[in-house]
This record gives structure tokens, sequence and C-alpha cells, in this order.
């Protein structure tokens, strides 16, 4: 590993115990609950049963929404940042983010790889492992659970990680909430200092409008969320709406039984400005790109899904649970780029598990087996686009099925029983692609990806807050469906699936501590922290290349990841918090022969990128956020918050020949909760980018030919939120 900075090192080293878990407040504030606070978070994510997360033997993390009340909801970035770890690249909004996790996931240029999504425990990842998470809708989600590393050995595809959003059905009360979001780019400036313009917003750029009503009846809840997005962007044809419906209702049949019904529905369209050349960005940062324009480049998605999910405890000491979910999904997708593509595809899906907790020789032991299958199909249609006109006839029109079967087991042994675990871990994976070719049968192909990975982790708690841990496991990541796109230079054209494209495997290592600290005095009463030391050896990373204005993907060899997270979050005095976080990377190819070809299949380059740097991984990802929240009154809660994030310079392609500049991006919100009776006025107010700081925000990765690595992030922003609450 190459040496740390020592700023960076002496940082670690002072700031002591590091965060991961903050502060769980759902109710306002009083004296009381300020002095409360809850140290043994449960989640179900980390090991697929039900734990705390000081027992869980890797990095895991659990989000209250609480946490981010005050705070803008407008993308996945906003509710998430400042977790060790994680690194996002915004687009536009809560669409085409980028999600990364240890570098797993930084390889897409459109939609999430490598890290596995849940709503609900139920995958928005489709069986191939893409993602786009429009149907996430953060008034709706009550917490959020992460996993941080290889979660293979529970889940398809999820080398990096795992996020499961799940939706607020936690409520004790019944309630509606009336919220509305507004948001402004644009401003008049009132005043320039240094090279820094400071301004008032001159009108509204983007609003969330929608409600939230949740019923507690006898033996029932029943939550449903819908929300109006609109947005008019900071690019030139930027602009998008969308409209999400989310609805749970649970209830319970018997004591021992719980039945949980999920809908959700979403639809909506987000135009794309493109990605620009240095000279473009320099020119201006802001502009869209002509080739883009054009094409009227856009995607139109409308999505839903319906599940039903049924669990129950049985046995004489209830020592067993037993959960079946199904579920059956369906998805349009219209997208123009360099052609006007139709996806269509309808799924069905299901997961089952079964706990079984006893002793063997007298020590604790908790078994699990587990099943995943999920199977997807549907037309594809492909015409010319003429400046965003769908022509005719049909270019390419194929029938696509892509199915996942999954099995998985989980044994913990307390070998020291309250004091030291072992949780050993396996899955097996299939993933298979069928595409037909209903205008030419001689384009058919099948592809079929199968692995087994298991895991091994052990965690030690020296008290009951404070736990030492290592793992050591496999992962296997298969192609997605779009990267197995063929080109005309593979092994095998014109068959519809590249044969070439291999899966990418990685064995990967960590060791690190957390925990929670009390003090009883008034400084400091509460610390939680967490260091992690991670290493991953991958063969085979699936990279993108570019032939001309076409992405396709290769294997790049072998990659060396080695890394630090680290975190924390303190209480100060009652009521002041703080927050630090800070991942040092340091991505290598280790070996990597590529060759660079031309439309005509000729080799324009060949080139060993052995010792570069992985592309669109920063070296060092930083943020800290200081926040104060008080009673102002007995019925009201003032609430105030700053933060910075520092991103380090990105390499844009495998030959590291370009490089993204660093960047610092300062943010500030004000709010205040006031209760009046059964009612509640939650008011609040910020400001992003305050300095107004240029930076790309996302990486166009490998796009050698063109050149068009840069995408501008936000420009300063301001919003406001109110939220109208009554206690039914």
């Amino acid at each position: 590993m190459k040496r740390m900075p020592m700023a960076i090192l002496v940082l670690l080293l002072c700031i002591g115990p590091l965060p991961l878990y903050a502060q769980t407040q759902t109710e306002p504030l009083t004296s009381d609950t300020l002095r409360s606070y809850e140290i043994d978070e449960m989640v179900v994510t980390g090991t697929r049963t039900l734990k705390r997360i000081i027992d869980i033997p890797y990095s895991v993390e659990r989000i209250s929404n609480s946490d981010y009340r005050y705070e803008r909801k407008n993308s996945v970035s906003d509710v998430l940042s400042g977790t060790p770890g994680l690194f996002f690249q915004n687009r536009y909004g809560n669409h085409d983010v980028r999600i990364s996790i240890r570098g797993f996931g930084s390889r897409s240029n459109s939609g999430i790889r490598g890290v596995r999504i849940l709503l609900d425990d139920i995958p928005e990842s489709e069986p191939d492992g893409q993602t786009r998470i429009e149907a996430i809708d953060f008034h709706s989600v009550g917490r959020i659970e992460i996993v941080k590393g290889n979660a293979s050995s529970l889940y398809t595809n999820a080398p990096g990680g795992v996020i499961n959003f799940i939706n607020d059905i936690e409520f004790t009360e019944s309630h509606i909430i009336l919220f509305n979001d507004i948001a402004s780019f644009k401003e008049d400036h009132i005043g320039l200092i240094g090279n820094t313009s400071f301004g008032i917003p001159s009108e509204v750029s983007s609003h969330n409008n929608g409600f939230k009503l949740a019923v507690k009846g006898d033996g029932y809840k029943f939550l449903t969320t819908y929300t109006n997005h609109s947005s008019d962007g900071y690019r030139p044809h930027s602009n998008d709406h969308w409209n999400i419906v989310n609805s749970v209702y649970e209830t319970h049949p018997n004591e021992r039984a719980k039945l949980t019904l999920l809908l959700y529905f979403v639809d909506g369209r987000i135009n794309l400005p493109g990605s620009l050349t240095q000279q473009q960005y320099d020119t201006d940062p802001f502009m869209g790109n002509p080739r883009d324009l054009g094409r009227d480049a856009m995607r139109v998605s409308k999505k839903g899904r319906l599940g039903i999910r049924y669990n129950t405890l049985f046995g004489g000491s209830q020592n067993n649970e037993l959960e079946l979910t199904g579920y059956g999904t369906i998805k349009y997708f219209e997208r123009t780029a360099a052609t006007y593509r139709f996806i269509n595809r309808n799924g069905v899906g299901g997961t089952g598990r079964w706990i079984h907790k006893n002793e063997l020789f007298g020590l604790p032991v908790e078994l699990s087996l587990g099943a995943d299958v999920f199977h997807q199909y549907g037309p594809i249609e492909e015409y010319q686009n003429y400046n965003g006109v769908k022509g005719e006839p049909v270019d390419l029109l194929t029938d696509e099925t892509i199915d996942n079967v999954g099995a998985y087991f989980t044994a913990t042994v307390s070998v020291l029983p309250d004091r030291m675990d072992l949780l050993i871990t396996g899955r097996h994976d299939a993933v298979v692609f069928d595409q037909v070719d209903r205008n030419l049968g001689i384009r058919d192909a099948r592809r079929e990806f199968a692995e087994f990975t298991p895991k091994v982790s052990l965690n030690y708690k020296f008290t009951p807050a404070i736990a030492v841990y290592s793992s050591y496991g496999y992962s296997f990541d298969s192609p997605a469906g779009n990267e197995l796109e063929n080109y005309p230079l593979s092994s095998n054209y014109p068959k519809l699936i590249n044969p070439d494209l291999q899966p990418q495997y990685s064995r990967n290592a960590e060791i690190g501590v957390k925990g929670t600290v009390m003090n009883p005095g008034d400084w400091f009463t509460q610390s939680r922290f967490e260091l992690v030391l991670f290493n991953s050896r991958i063969k085979d990373e699936i990279v993108p290349f570019a032939i001309g204005t076409d992405i396709f993907y290769r294997n790049a060899a072998e990659t060396n990841r080695t890394g630090v997270e680290a975190g924390v979050s303190s209480t100060i005095i009652t009521g002041l918090t703080t927050k630090l976080a800070y991942t040092f990377s340091d991505f290598s190819y280790t070996s990597y022969s590529a060759r660079t070809l031309s439309l005509t299949g000729s080799v324009v380059n060949e080139a060993d990128f052995s010792g570069n740097e992985v592309p669109s991984v920063p070296k060092h990802n930083m943020s800290a956020a200081v926040s104060y929240q008080t009673m102002l009154a007995d019925n009201i809660t003032g609430f105030a918050r700053t933060s910075v994030n520092y991103i380090s310079g990105m390499y844009v392609n495998d030959a590291n020949a370009a490089r993204s500049p660093d960047y610092s991006i300062v943010g500030m919100s004000l709010g205040t909760d006031i209760v009046l009776g059964r009612m509640n006025v939650l008011v609040s107010c910020g400001i992003n980018n305050i300095l107004d700081r240029r930076h790309v925000a996302f990486i166009n990765i490998n796009s050698d030919d063109r050149k068009d690595y840069y995408e501008a992030g936000e420009p300063r922003n301001y919003f406001l939120s109110l939220n109208l609450g009554y206690t039914l």
C-alpha cells in the first residue's frame, strides 16, 4: 500500500473512536429524550437474520430517516453522504447515480453494478445485477441498512455490498404528513467576493410535493406515500419529472405470524445533456453535448411491483422462523442514444428462508437456509434515431430472458457465549441469459454463469459495546445484460451475446474494530466508531471500452485494492454532535494489457496498463459535519448543521491519461420542528455548494475516442422544505 499522507494519518489518530451509527430520534425532542441513546441497533440485511450490529463480524450500518429529516431528499447521496466506504457520482439527481463501495460499482457508465439494492428486502437489482433506483422515495423510507464489502455469500452480484431501503412501517400512531420541497439553481447575484458570487434564488428549479399516510388499526398497519417530482435541472436538456407511489400493508393473523403486502409504481422521464470533453468543460461546464442534444437523449421509465410476504415462528420454544416472499414486476423502458430503444420486461420472483436456533455441545448455534429466484422476460426493440424521432422499420427485435437462481446457508456458532462468534456463509448462484433474435434466428445466443462463494467471519467482543472482527471470502460478479452486448470484433459475431466476456472474481479480506463508548459526564456522552482495513484481489475485472461512439466491455486481467475506512460520531454536549468519515483507496491494475481498436478492427494502440490506478475512484474521500439540536421552547425544536465533503482527483481512463481535479463542497441547513397539539410543522432550508465550486461529479469512464469524460456537478443551490403533519 502506498504511503498515506501524514496529515490524514494524524487526523485518524486524533479523532479517536470513529462513527457509524448516528443517534436515532423518531419523536420530537424533549429534555429527556436528548439524554437517551440507542446502542442496540438491529438489522437483518447483514446476515439475513435479525442481529445487533455489534454482533455482526463485518462492516454494517443503519441510518434512520430522523438522521436526514431536515436535509434535502433529492438523491441517495443526500441521505447517505458521510458514510465511510461509499462514494456517489450523481448525474441528474437520483437517476443514473453511480454508487460504489470499495471500488465495486465504479465500472458502470449507467446504472449501478456490483452493489445489491433492495427495497423492503426485495431486490430492486435485476437478475443480472443491473440497478436503477427511481422507485426509492426518501419520504417513504424509514431506515436504510448498509453492508459494506463482499456480500456475495448471501446475495447475488454483491461483491461491493448491499443497500436495503426499508419503508417506514414501524410507526406507533396514525398520522398524515403533507410535504412540499422546493429548490433553485438560479439566482440574482448581489455581491462578489474574490471569484465567488453570492445571490438569492430568483425562481424555483425543482419541487417535490406529496403526502404520507400512516394508519394503525386493530392488528394492522397501512402506509402509503405519493411524490410528484419535477426539475428543470442545472444544464440544458436535463429536466426530469416523476410520480412515485409506495404502499405497505401489514397484519398479524396470529401472535406468531405476520403478513405483509408491498406495492410501488413509478413513472417519469429524464432528459440527458451528455458528457463533455475537456475543451467543452473549460468553455462552459454546464453546456449540453451537441451530439446528445441533437439525439434528444432521454429515458422514459415505468416500473411497478407487487409483493406478498409471510413470516411465522414455530416450534415449542419458538426457535424456528420461516419467511416466504413472492413478487411480480413490470417495467417499460424507452431510451434514445445512438439508436431508439424500447425494453419491456415482466418478472416474477421469490425468496424463502428458514432460521433455526439451538445448542450444539452446549454452545448456542443459529442455522439459516434460504433461496432466491428471479425470472425476467420481455422483448427489446431497436430503431434508428433521427434527431429524437423513431425511425422505421425495426432494426432489431429480440426476446430476452434473464434468470437468477441462488441458494445460501449461514451458520453462527457462539464459540465463547456473549463474547466470540464464528459465522460461516456460502451461496451458489446461477445467472442465465437467453436471447432470441426474431429478425435473424442465426443470432440467437445463450450464456450461463454459475459459482459458489463461501465466506468465514469472526467477531470478538471486548465489552458488550466494543468488538473486533475479521472476514475472508470469495465473490462472483456476472456481467450485466447490456455489458454482454456483442461487437463486430468479438470471436463469435454476429451472435447477440458477447462470448468473450467472463465474470469477475475476487478474494476479499478485512479486519476492523467498532463500538460505542459511553461517558456518564456532560461531555462526549456517546461516541460511535469504526476503523476497517480491507483488501480485494480481483481477477478478470470488467471494464468499459469504446469503439467509435459505442461502449462495450472487456476483462482487465488482475486488480489489487487496498483501503482504509474510518468514521466517528460523537455527542460532544447535549444536542451538539460531530460526524467524521474518511476513506483511503489504493486501487491499481496488477496486470492489464489492452488493445485499442478502430471501427475497421485495426489495432490503433496496444498498451500495458499494469500499475495504473483504477479510474473513477478517489484516493481520498473525506467528510465532516457538525450539527446542533436544541429545545427552543417546550414544543419547539431548533436544528442547525454544516458539512464539508472533500474528494481527491480521479483518473478518467485506464491509461491514466487525464484526471479530474480535487474538489470540496460546503453545505449548510437550518430547521425547526413545532408541535401544536396533534399538529406538527417542520420547516427546513439550506444551501448546498455554498462556495459555488465547479467540479466533475460524474466521469464517463474510458470514453477515449470521443474524450467526453466530464459531467459537471451541481452549482450553488438552495432548498426549502415545509412538512405539515397531523396525528389522527
